[in-house]
């Protein structure tokens, strides 16, 4: 099975006394700490002799730490944009701090510490050590269809070694596919996965004049996105049922995806994950502790009893139990959302995602795509 690695590591510490300087973040940097004047007042000049910090970690601000620059972007350390200040900033000596705004999942700055010199708090940004955050993770969703929309991928924080697939196909981001002839966003529900930096959306995206299923996968390391992977289901891709982009936005209704579980019936990472390992490996006999309402649907249609076909072994998986083999599952413990990719019938990608809560899964939902392999 593969398994992505976590993003998201401890910011480094902060700058020495009276050094200072933004660093100028890339896409979710942490925005960074303002200097702070002696007399009270966060500024872009410089005092005492110093320097304000432009963008760059280190640049040097007031001597011995009595005066600090602002952070980058101006007065009081407005920082905004779709990249994101951060950085360290120098310390004043009971100043004012400035508020930085991050741009896609920044966090405010926090106040000047007092005392003369002391180091400012930590930031990350850029391709360093960014904290993976539900705000990165959705806000990077967003930003995702948006581009997707206007087909253009240079406003997405890319990795220079990000990958894309598209129907198991790698493909060159903007290039071909979807890409060409998305328009705006119909609908979706998005799981988010902290601990593996991944964020899980199934949506209902025109092509062309076409609304159709789609499904995406974004991991993102160091703020940047680092893997893309998505099924665009057109007519013909799916033989087994046919799509219903009408049932699959309506299923939030019914099964409340993007709701989060009151945390007395949350499931943990653990149990969720185990659910899905044992639906794929032992599937049809695998499928458990489902409710009576729960339904299962693919691409949106079909509308299936979730027990339809199927039946619960009392069973663990074993060695020899790989019905469908599981390629990455990923959990969202907040909504209760679990995620399994698979390869079905050797002839489609699959995504299922199903939402748990109390033990039980109240709804299940599939978007597969014709596809020689995953690509992944």
């Amino acid at each position: 099975m593969g398994w992505v690695v976590a993003c998201g590591d401890n910011a480094e510490p902060g700058d020495p006394p009276g050094s200072g300087g933004s660093l100028a973040g890339g896409q979710g940097g942490t925005a960074g700490v303002s200097g702070s004047a002696t007399a009270g007042q966060s500024g872009a000049g410089t005092s005492s002799g110093g320097t304000s910090g432009a963008s760059g970690k280190g640049g040097s601000s007031g001597s011995s730490g009595t005066s600090g620059a602002s952070g980058a972007g101006g007065v009081s350390g407005a920082n905004s944009g779709a990249s994101g200040a951060s950085g360290v900033g120098a310390a004043g000596s009971g100043g004012l701090s400035g508020s930085p705004t991050g741009g896609v999942g920044g966090t405010p700055g926090m106040s000047g510490a007092s005392g003369g010199g002391t180091a400012g708090s930590s930031g990350s940004g850029g391709t360093g050590n960014t904290a993976c955050t539900r705000e990165l993770l959705s806000d990077t969703t967003d930003a995702y269809f948006e581009a997707l929309e206007a087909h253009d991928p240079s406003t997405l924080p890319l990795a220079s070694n990000a990958k894309f697939t598209e129907n198991g196909e790698e493909l060159s981001i903007g290039e071909a596919g979807l890409w060409q002839t998305a328009g705006a966003l119909v609908y979706k529900h998005t799981a988010l996965d902290v601990d593996e930096c991944s964020a899980l959306s199934q949506a209902v995206v025109p092509d062309g004049s076409m609304d159709i299923p789609f499904a995406l996968r974004l991991k993102l390391a160091g703020g940047e996105i680092t893997e893309i992977e998505t099924i665009a289901v057109r007519p013909g891709d799916y033989a087994l049922a046919e799509s219903d982009t009408d049932a699959l936005a309506a299923s939030e209704n019914s099964v409340n995806w993007d709701d989060p579980v009151p945390e007395a019936d949350r499931n943990t990472r653990e149990e969720i994950i185990a659910w899905m390992d044992k639906y794929f490996r032992m599937f049809p006999a695998g499928v458990c502790d489902v409710t009576n309402a729960c339904r299962r649907i693919e691409n949106g249609g079909g509308d299936f009893a979730c027990t339809a076909g199927a039946q619960c072994s009392a069973d663990d998986p074993g060695p020899e139990d790989n019905e469908l083999t599981p390629r990455l599952i990923l959990a969202d413990v907040e909504t209760g959302i679990g995620i399994g990719f698979t390869m079905f019938q050797d002839t489609y990608t699959d995504m299922h995602m199903f939402k748990m809560f109390g033990g039980q899964v109240h709804g299940v939902s599939a978007v597969l795509g014709e596809a020689d392999d995953s690509g992944w």
